[in-house]
């Protein structure tokens, strides 16, 4: 199976910058922080160059981690119908077990997933349930406590 990251073109640009502030001043300022921790003289007790060569090598392995992911990278066009839920809408359901509605979800790809931020992956049991759905349908949400249905009140771009 072919590795995809889908994400705007917004989130992608923003992966690529930081994957150029990382290979370039962040690389430089954790080059110089090992080059002052050389300094202090006997590596095999020093506690300021065993920690630069660790950050060295947690940035190595974001660089590596970015350049997987914008490799792999598939940007998603926001639809032009504009009547069914696909990536980069927002989405109002409501819990039809207590009848609450929730806050509008934006449905984002993988990389851009935040719960927190209300911001869902297309590939998460949520974002699978109502993509393609359209306003008034009902899915159903695998969730740890069980299965949880929703009906789609809104869908905005």
């Amino acid at each position: 199976m072919k590795k995809e990251f889908k994400m705007s073109q917004e989130r992608f640009n923003e992966l690529k910058a930081e994957l150029e502030y990382n290979k370039t001043t962040r690389a430089d300022e954790v080059s110089e922080q090992i080059k002052v921790a050389r300094g202090f003289g006997d590596l095999s007790e020093n506690s300021e160059y065993d920690e630069a060569k660790n950050e060295q090598g947690k940035l190595y392995s974001r660089i590596a981690e970015l350049e997987e992911i914008l490799e792999h990278a598939v940007i998603v066009e926001e639809s032009a119908d504009h009547d069914t839920v696909s990536i980069g809408c927002h989405v109002t359901v409501t819990n039809l077990n207590n009848g609450k509605t929730m806050p509008a979800m934006k449905i984002v790809g993988s990389q851009e997933a935040n719960a927190m931020r209300g911001a869902m992956s297309e590939d998460s049991p949520f974002g699978k349930a109502v993509m393609g759905k359209r306003v008034g349908d009902e899915v159903k949400v695998d969730a740890p406590n069980g299965v949880i249905p929703y009906r789609i009140e809104k869908i905005e771009r």
